[in-house]
């Protein structure tokens, strides 16, 4: 028998100016997601999680979170882009063009924009990712490039004797 170790995500080695990683993991939106993301985070728009209020908005339903829809699409990302982060820097250019709807599937790729060699921390490098969630339709629900410190191979929780 063989054992085969985990998928443990890429190191700053691992990325490259131009690559695309479609993200395997979709994710419908339910409205207990939507109701609880809402009040954990003491968001008080009625819009997201009181129905009948939401009935009498041009919408005629309730509006997904967009703090829902940013952190679920991140959430996307992390097994191929910061499975090995040491920090997010940045989250920039962040747009929601079109709404996000309790029942909605969600889907993510990213594409890598920049890498660098940390200059003042030897074990990590800087990786610049642009990210695109859309929808079942095909719509984008959220655009943004995240900046994020990612740790070389060797080095960081994993490498050995740490």
């Amino acid at each position: 028998m063989t054992v085969h170790t985990g998928w443990q995500g890429r190191f700053y080695e691992d990325f490259v100016v131009g690559d695309v990683y479609e993200h395997p993991l979709g994710r419908t939106v339910t409205t207990t997601d939507n109701i609880w993301f809402t009040l954990l985070t003491q968001n008080t728009a009625p819009l997201h999680f009181d129905h009948e209020y939401a009935k009498r908005t041009e919408f005629g339903k309730p509006l997904v979170n967009s703090a829902f829809t940013l952190a679920l699409v991140t959430g996307q990302t992390v097994t191929d882009v910061s499975q090995n982060v040491f920090a997010n820097l940045s989250w920039d250019g962040i747009r929601l063009p079109n709404p996000v709807f309790e029942g909605d599937t969600i889907h993510s790729r990213s594409t890598v924009e920049a890498v660098r060699e940390s200059r003042s921390r030897p074990g990590l490098g800087l990786v610049t990712v642009s990210t695109t969630g859309y929808k079942q339709t095909g719509e984008t629900v959220v655009e943004f490039t995240r900046t994020l410190l990612v740790y070389k191979r060797g080095h960081g929780p994993r490498a050995e004797g740490s």
